[in-house]
């Protein structure tokens, strides 16, 4: 029997924190969903990472609320994923940023990728009808951008590619609070399934020579301390490099795909098992390292067919 599909079992409602990281930083949490960052400036508020619909964006801005009556001025996507990203309408921003890479790949499979995650994760778009479309950056920039919100420094980088060839990460240097998007997970499961694997570890190092305070992880709770930082940046690394290790030597050895991710996950599971999505994103993950491992150095795009043909492949 196969198991259901990705997360659509996945039905409990997640209890929300709002916490403070730093005068003027919040994280947004909600027990393994995306995560979103706030930053409150002198004149206005950026935020990181929309949700998934404007509806659920009211969430955000009501917890934005017990803190300012500032305007949000700024929404900053870390990546082009849906869950993250066709939120941002609802914020009244003024503008919407991210990096080219992440424009890029709007352009080439932003419509796909709405119709996969929709059919992956039907909790997390309450409301998709208020979706009004594809969100569209209104400033692009490259490798790096810095932006003052008043006397608050906001520098806005890209470090590496990993989760996605997009990945930028906020960093403020005076608080040294990180907001890392996918790149870094703190008891979830990384998903892989658009990622570049060979790089990922060396785009966490990057990460790491920060030497965060605090971190805003794509999934999982803020983290307050440097000692949680270093453990959540370990932690990733050491899922993406197991899981890709096991997923090459596999292939290596010959193994289908089917086989490949049979081995994985029985390696994988004691370790990793406990994380959450851990079940619905390990067939992406191995997917997509069975590619790398055979030279397939570009994520192929996710559909709602390729989906599902996927899954019953590897799960049915």
């Amino acid at each position: 029997m196969s198991k259901a599909f990705a997360s659509t079992g996945d039905l409990n409602a997640k209890t929300v924190s709002f916490t403070e990281l730093a005068p003027g930083a919040y994280a947004y949490t909600a027990e393994g969903d995306p995560n979103t960052g706030v930053i409150v400036g002198d004149d206005g508020v950026m935020v990181i990472d929309a949700q998934a619909t404007p509806r659920m964006a009211e969430d955000v801005i009501a917890k934005v609320r017990t803190v300012t009556d500032k305007p949000v001025k700024y929404v900053l996507l870390t990546h082009y994923h849906a869950v993250r990203v066709l939120g941002a309408s609802g914020y009244g921003a003024d503008h919407i940023i991210a990096s080219r890479d992440t424009y890029d790949l709007i352009v080439e499979r932003g419509q796909q990728d709405y119709e996969s995650e929709l059919g992956r994760f039907p909790r997390l778009f309450q409301a998709a009808e208020t979706i009004p479309g594809l969100t569209w950056p209104t400033i692009v920039f490259d490798n790096r951008m810095t932006l003052f919100m008043g006397g608050k420094r906001v520098e806005i980088m890209q470090l590496g590619r990993g989760h996605t060839k997009g990945d930028t990460v906020v960093w403020l240097p005076d608080d040294k609070v990180l907001f890392s998007g996918d790149l870094v997970e703190y008891g979830a499961t990384p998903y892989t399934g658009d990622a570049y694997l060979e790089d990922w570890p060396h785009t966490l190092d990057r990460l790491a020579e920060l030497q965060p305070r605090a971190l805003v992880p794509g999934r999982g709770d803020a983290l307050t301390t440097p000692e949680l930082c270093r453990e959540a940046i370990r932690g990733t690394r050491d899922f993406l490099t197991s899981m890709y290790g096991s997923v090459k030597q596999a292939r290596e050895q010959g193994a289908d795909l089917r086989n490949a991710f049979a081995r994985t996950r029985e390696v994988l599971q004691p370790r990793f098992g406990q994380w959450v999505i851990f079940e619905h994103c390990l067939p992406f993950d191995v997917s997509r390292a069975y590619d790398e491992a055979g030279g397939i150095r570009d994520p192929r795009i996710w559909t709602a067919e390729r989906d599902r043909e996927m899954w019953e492949a590897l799960q049915g």
